[in-house]
């Protein structure tokens, strides 16, 4: 495919670090140094920076007004106007609009975009109204849903990171619905970053270590971890930051609470774990999973959304019914219980995501763009 110019538009981004977040890099990274021309939209915050270098490659980010969403100061609300954003595709000239998890700054570049004749691919990442409702306030569930709606179908194709999402999304009446999942960095997520000193640093009994990582908020259901507290012989390792973190530490007093953790250190700590657990009921993926997976931990989650695809129940982790927190301490009983058995699901996780890398799913993404272009040519020459 020829040299495409890519504006990518993220409702989140640096220095927040999210799936959103990751998913932006890792992607802009590889159409950087296969030599695309990419430009990112995102609203401003503290510390954002002008552009990204991928060796001698640039790109170029453009912060637009945001607000701090409130009680949770570092998630960015965009503010910014439609004419700001037509202004931007005008200086640019994308070939395609890439939302990513698109909400208000997605809503005001998929109207610019309708306005200026260019294709658009949006990725629905966030399950906005289970949050809506997760967050008490199911009044606005639907009209979430409305408003989304109308984001994804002005776009020539929307995708969705798992069977369970696309499902989910087409039944709220989202149209043009493909499925794209996410890439994992195998080279550093891998069993090799496994580290004894921080493993004796960590279980200095010689516990099993169990590990978290996501963020410390009420729709990752992070205090359904501590049902496994009173486990003999077995330490929580819990890797993120939130707004739940002092409630939590109370929760958990005999867990080991990492903070936030990103890159080698992040590969290190899970690395030298036993067992990944995830509890949140609200996963459109669960990338944390593919992580562990490549690092050599078998994998337990509630049988819902993106981990149903991750997951393969009895071979390479356990999917427990949501809400019933016996069966997910069963499952790690099982799996704590049995160094063989664990043994043969963490190689068979391993394996199961060896192919997954991010330039093979970026190559998927530029042939949705060129399927987008394809089917907005056709519409605008009947």
């Amino acid at each position: 495919m020829r040299n495409v110019k890519i504006l990518v538009v993220a409702e989140s981004f640096l220095p927040h670090m999210n799936g959103v977040t990751n998913s932006v890099l890792r992607v802009v990274e590889c159409f950087a140094r296969s030599g695309h021309e990419v430009r990112i939209v995102a609203p401003g915050a503290p510390g954002i920076p002008n552009e990204l270098t991928f060796g001698a490659e640039r790109v170029p980010v453009i912060p637009v007004l945001s607000l701090p969403m409130m009680g949770y100061g570092q998630v960015r609300m965009s503010a910014t106007t439609n004419y700001r954003i037509r202004s931007i595709i005008d200086d640019f000239h994308p070939d395609v609009v890439h939302l990513a998890c698109p909400a208000l700054l997605g809503n005001a570049a998929s109207k610019a975009a309708v306005k200026r004749g260019i294709p658009t691919v949006a990725i629905y990442q966030t399950d906005l109204p289970g949050y809506t409702r997760k967050y008490g306030a199911p009044v606005l569930e639907e009209a979430m849903w409305m408003f989304l709606r109308d984001i994804h179908n002005r776009c020539e194709i929307n995708l969705a990171p798992s069977s369970s999402t696309r499902n989910q999304i087409v039944e709220h009446g989202i149209e043009r619905v493909q499925i794209w999942r996410r890439g994992v960095d195998t080279s550093q997520f891998s069993p090799t970053r496994r580290s004894e000193k921080l493993r004796k640093r960590l279980a200095p009994n010689g516990e099993k270590l169990v590990v978290y990582v996501g963020r410390l908020a009420a729709e990752k259901q992070v205090d359904d971890l501590a049902i496994l507290e009173s486990m003999p012989n077995v330490r929580l390792v819990i890797v993120g930051e939130g707004p739940l973190e002092a409630q939590l530490r109370s929760a958990m007093p005999g867990a080991y609470f990492a903070g936030f953790k990103k890159g080698a250190e992040l590969a290190e700590i899970v690395a030298s774990c036993d067992l990944f657990v995830h509890t949140g009921e609200l996963e459109t993926f669960c990338q944390t999973i593919q992580e562990a997976m490549a690092s050599g931990l078998p994998a337990i989650a509630p049988r819902s959304g993106g981990p149903i695809d991750l997951i393969d129940h009895s071979h390479t982790g356990w999917l427990y019914t949501p809400g019933k927190l016996e069966e997910l301490r069963a499952y790690v009983e099982d799996l704590l219980g049995d160094d063989t058995k664990r043994g043969h699901f963490a190689a068979a996780a391993q394996e199961s995501v060896r192919q997954r890398t991010w330039p093979v799913l970026a190559e998927q993404l530029l042939g949705f763009y060129r399927e987008a272009a394809r089917l907005h040519e056709a519409a605008h020459a009947a």
